[in-house]
C-alpha cells in the first residue's frame, strides 16, 4: 500500500514536472521559483504581528546567556592577564638579581680574587665558566620574559577588543528592546483605533434626508411667498362695498383709539 502511495506521488511528481517543461520550457524553474517565494511570503504575511513581536522579543531574550558566556570569558582573560603579569614581575625580580650576582662575579674575575663568599678559591677558568652558564641562564629568562611580554601585551589588546564588542552587543539588545516595544505600543494604537471606527456610523442616509426635508422647506416657502404675492394683487382688483348705516369711523376709533376732526356720521366718507 505505501509502495503505491509513493509510486502515485512520484508519478504525480514528474507529471507535473513534465507539464512545466511543456508550458515553460527552460524557464520553468524560475517560475517554480517565483511561484515558491510567492507562496512562502504569502504565508509569512498572515502571521500575526503580535506573534511575530513575540518572536523577536523571544531572539532578543535568547541573546542574554551569549552575554553571560562573554562576561565569564572576560573574567577569565582578567584572571589570566594578572597572573601573567605577576609572573612577569616575578620573572623581572629573578632577572635583576641573576644581573646583579653576573655583576659581582665578574669584577671578582677582574681583580683577581677568585674566593667567592663561601670561603672556596676557584681558578679563573671555574669563574669564566660560572659566568657564561649563569649568563646563557640569563638571557634564556630574558627570552621567556619576553615572550610573556609579547602574550601580555595580546591578551589585553583581546581583552580589550571583547569588552567593546560585548558592550555592543549588549547596547544593541537594549536598542532592540526598545524598538520592540515602540513597535507594540504603535500596535495597540492602530488596534485601538480600528476598534472605534468598528462603532462609526453610516450618516449619508440622513444626510439624504436633511436634503429633502431642506428642499421641502424651501418648496413650501416659495410656494408660500407666490400665493402671498397673487392675494396681493387679486386684492388691487376687488372692490369691497360698505353698508350706509355702518360707522366705520367710530368702529376705527373704538378699536384703535383714533379720534377724527370731523364732525358727523360715517356716511359723510
Amino acid at each position: 500500500m505505501v509502495c503505491k502511495m509513493v509510486k502515485k506521488g512520484v508519478v504525480g511528481a514528474v507529471a507535473g514536472a513534465g507539464l512545466l517543461a511543456l508550458l515553460f520550457g527552460t524557464a520553468a524553474p524560475s517560475y517554480v521559483k517565483t511561484a515558491f517565494q510567492r507562496v512562502r511570503h504569502s504565508a509569512h504575511d498572515q502571521v500575526p504581528i503580535q506573534f511575530e513581536i513575540d518572536r523577536a522579543r523571544h531572539q532578543v531574550a535568547e541573546l542574554e546567556p551569549e552575554l553571560h558566556r562573554n562576561i565569564e570569558a572576560i573574567a577569565r582573560a582578567e584572571v589570566e592577564i594578572e597572573t601573567l603579569q605577576s609572573e612577569i614581575a616575578g620573572t623581572q625580580a629573578n632577572l635583576e638579581k641573576e644581573g646583579k650576582e653576573i655583576v659581582a662575579l665578574r669584577q671578582h674575575l677582574a681583580t683577581g680574587d677568585v674566593r667567592l663568599t663561601n670561603g672556596v678559591a676557584y681558578s679563573d677558568a671555574e669563574i669564566k665558566g660560572e659566568l657564561a652558564r649563569r649568563l646563557d641562564h640569563y638571557n634564556n629568562v630574558k627570552a621567556i620574559r619576553a615572550e610573556k611580554e609579547q602574550t601580555l601585551n595580546l591578551r589585553q589588546k583581546a581583552l580589550v577588543a571583547a569588552r567593546e564588542q560585548n558592550a555592543k552587543m549588549r547596547d544593541s539588545q537594549r536598542t532592540l528592546q526598545t524598538q520592540i516595544e515602540g513597535i507594540e505600543t504603535r500596535l495597540k494604537q492602530i488596534e485601538a483605533t480600528e476598534a472605534a471606527n468598528e462603532f462609526s456610523f453610516d450618516d449619508s442616509a440622513l444626510a439624504r434626508a436633511k436634503k429633502t426635508v431642506s428642499e421641502l422647506a424651501k418648496r413650501v416657502e416659495v410656494k408660500a411667498r407666490v400665493a402671498e404675492q397673487e392675494g396681493r394683487m387679486s386684492d388691487r382688483g376687488v372692490t369691497v362695498i360698505v353698508d350706509p348705516s355702518r360707522d366705520v369711523l367710530r368702529e376705527v376709533d373704538a378699536e384703535f383709539g383714533t379720534t377724527s376732526h370731523r364732525t358727523g356720521t360715517g356716511n359723510d366718507l
